[in-house]
């Protein structure tokens, strides 16, 4: 048989075993509270993908359910009370969890001791303790647990790393992260949101622990999961009339053997911000959105635009990476989603409540 016919049977034959593989079966999710506002973007993007299944939705307020069945047309039969029954009931083999922070040490024991996977919303905790009681926790019921960041899946902090890594920039010397936007109530967050972000037992504090968690999750993912030595913070009441309770502005240092990092966490910014520097010893580059960087390697006179790649599966999005940690196709150790980083930006968050506190650089490690 001449060469040529080989290779288009060949090719027919390939192409009819892709086509008879099997597609990979969904993965059956648990969905864990519904107090947490970005709830809302998770129903309208992931309702009629094909790679999730919901089996059932946790949430003790019944009427807060019913407003998202009635926005989202959500069967009621999705419904149920706790976390335990809906493990039991719908059986689902991983959770996504959008209640309070305080809540996330419950509701990660009560899926570990039945094997059920976890991805929450960011920060892990309010607290390095319940940090590490989560871990504890993790580790004895063999799940994994993430933390999810919407900036984990900008192609602009992908670059940025990737430029420091390849030696682009020299090493790092200094990194500034913006975060925030106007404040919860300028932003118009929904009821239940705004309850707990403005209590400190529910949230941890204000502004320092719901957008200082991004700059302290950044950080550590480029200094390779390493703690710096010093936390520094301040916190202010810029708007107490309106967070009465919270801060609503903080500024947090931390001090590396080679390196310092700023983190600039705001409900006062004008508009929304989710940017950072990375200043090397030779360069810079800054993130622009989720998909611009501005780069100054040395010998350039002037800094210029560019447009990194876009982001790959299983590293494009929150629930592919989920899906992947689980199948055991990547491992998550190190990743800005990883428990263990986010053990690091806890201890972080914990040390800086108390530098605003005691007026005093905190030293590392923590005493939980």
């Amino acid at each position: 048989m001449p060469s040529s016919r080989l290779v288009v049977l060949a090719a027919m034959l390939l192409g009819s075993l892709q086509a008879a593989a099997p597609t990979p079966a969904p993965l059956r999710i648990g969905i864990v509270g519904l107090a947490h506002g970005h709830v809302a973007g998770f129903f309208k993007n992931n309702l009629t993908r094909p790679d999730i299944q919901i089996a059932g939705i946790a949430e003790p307020d019944r009427r807060l359910f019913d407003k998202y069945s009635t926005e989202y047309h959500l069967d009621p039969a999705l419904y149920f009370p706790s976390v335990a029954a809906l493990i039991e009931h719908a059986r689902p083999t991983a959770v996504v969890v959008y209640t309070n922070t305080f809540d996330h040490r419950s509701v990660v024991q009560e899926c570990a001791r039945r094997g059920v996977h976890v991805m929450m919303e960011k920060p892990l905790a309010v607290s390095y303790r319940d940090a590490l009681a989560m871990a504890d926790a993790a580790r004895a019921g063999k799940i994994h647990v993430l933390v999810n960041f919407e900036t984990t899946w900008y192609a602009s902090n992908k670059a940025a790393y990737d430029l420091l890594e390849q030696g682009s920039l020299g090493e790092a010397r200094k990194v500034v992260v913006h975060d925030g936007h106007r404040g919860p109530k300028e932003i118009h967050v929904q009821p239940e949101f705004f309850a707990w972000l403005t209590d400190p037992k529910l949230n941890g504090a204000g502004a320092l622990f719901d957008f200082g968690c991004y700059g302290a999750d950044l950080m550590t993912n480029l200094m390779h999961g390493k703690p710096p030595h010093t936390v520094t913070a301040v916190t202010q009441h810029l708007q107490p009339e309106t967070y009465p309770r919270v801060d609503d502005e903080a500024n947090v240092i931390l001090t590396y053997p080679r390196a310092v990092a700023l983190l600039q966490a705001s409900w006062n910014w004008p508009f929304d911000r989710k940017d950072m520097e990375v200043y090397g010893r030779t360069g810079l580059v800054k993130t622009i959105l989720r998909d611009k960087v501005e780069v100054r390697r040395e010998g350039e006179k002037e800094s210029h635009l560019e447009s990194p790649p876009p982001l790959q599966p299983p590293y494009d999005d929150s629930l592919h990476y989920f899906a992947a940690v689980i199948e055991g196709q990547v491992q998550e150790n190190g990743s800005l989603s990883s428990l263990q980083t986010n053990l690091v930006v806890t201890e972080i968050l914990d040390a800086a409540r108390r530098s605003a506190e005691t007026g005093r650089a905190i030293a590392l490690p923590l005493e939980p």
